[in-house]
């Protein structure tokens, strides 16, 4: 099983691992605010997650982290 694990106090909530993500698992946070003031990313299924690791590669912040 795949690990994703996010900054969120980092991520500026740009939204390009969202687009990157080929099995939709990923959101903006519409309820959350990190301490920078933006809506970070997060996982909305972590057990649908196959490591691809395109969202850390798209990431301009490097703040996301896939295990396997």
């Amino acid at each position: 099983m795949a690990k994703v694990t996010f900054q969120t106090d980092l991520c500026k909530g740009c939204g390009l691992c969202v687009e990157a993500c080929p099995k939709h698992i990923l959101a903006i946070a519409r309820e959350k605010i990190n301490q920078k003031g933006y809506h970070p990313a997060e996982m909305t299924d972590q057990d649908a997650c196959i490591a691809c690791a395109f969202c850390a590669t798209m990431c301009p912040d490097c703040i996301i982290t896939v295990e396997k």
